[in-house]
């Protein structure tokens, strides 16, 4: 090997010792990574379970640590329509369209957010209810209708326990161990759902680490979504025929002589 290459080499070494000993690692794992809906199906809970780790050669932070979990669901296009009183009725008159935007959206923390960042850092890394589903074009958020229009979303998604805010929903069991349980209810879809966990200290992002988990049917009902789906002029005659069969059950049980 060249003298320059041997310099090269030990440069990279040091570089990354150095890039290592500063940075945090943070390391999480959940409790299941799929819930299961049965018949009897009313809800669910997973917890995130989390660690720092940090290079023992580096000083201790002044700041403590502050974690934020979001967890958000199947992404899809929203609508939200604005009824307008028209004489004696009302009407949808003004509407707006959200594309790809979460279903299920919850955000955990182990203290408020305006206590752990700036607003403008929470905007900026779209973090909270209110920011989460915020548009990548600036431009739109200026718009007051829009943001009108994202408010009632957010209303309507929190009034049927698909949005979530808990600002101690994150818990410290040591200065580095921390869990986070996260409430799924029954009228959660189903598909894929993304969880993030960053780490702050002082209102600066120093590690960040995704998992995920998923919402699938099971039993009875996944068979009857997979042959709806697979087989759908077999599963209409069938539908039919029960309909039909129950129809002449009644006639015959409720029939006056």
């Amino acid at each position: 090997m060249s003298l320059l290459a041997r310099i090269t080499a030990i440069l990279a070494l040091l570089s990354g010792g150095v890039g290592a000993a500063r940075a945090e690692t943070l390391i999480a794992a959940m409790s299941s990574h799929q819930i299961l809906i049965t018949s009897n199906y009313t809800g669910s809970q997973l917890t995130v379970f989390g660690v720092v780790e940090r290079d023992g050669r580096t000083v201790a932070r002044g700041d403590p640590y502050d974690v934020v979990v979001t967890a958000r669901g199947p992404q899809r296009m929203l609508l939200v329509r604005e009824k307008e009183r028209l004489g004696p009725i009302w009407i949808n008159r003004t509407q707006r369209r959200f594309p790809d935007s979460s279903l299920f959206l919850t955000v955990a923390s182990n203290r408020p957010l305006n206590e752990i960042i700036s607003s403008e850092t929470a905007r900026r890394e779209r973090v909270g209810l209110e920011n989460a589903q915020r548009s990548r074009d600036a431009g739109l958020d200026l718009d007051v209708t829009t943001a009108r229009f994202r408010e009632g979303l957010i209303r309507i998604l929190a009034v049927k326990n698909l949005y979530r805010a808990r600002e101690r929903g994150v818990t410290f069991l040591s200065s580095t161990v921390f869990s986070a349980p996260i409430d799924v209810p029954a009228t959660a879809p189903t598909g894929s759902y993304e969880i993030e966990i960053v780490l702050y200290a002082g209102g600066v992002p120093l590690a960040r680490q995704t998992t995920n988990f998923e919402v699938v049917k099971s039993g009875m009902e996944q068979n009857l979504a997979a042959a709806a789906h697979d087989l759908p002029l077999v599963y209409g005659m069938v539908t039919v025929l029960m309909a039909l069969l129950l129809g002449w059950l009644s006639s015959v049980v409720f029939r006056r002589d």
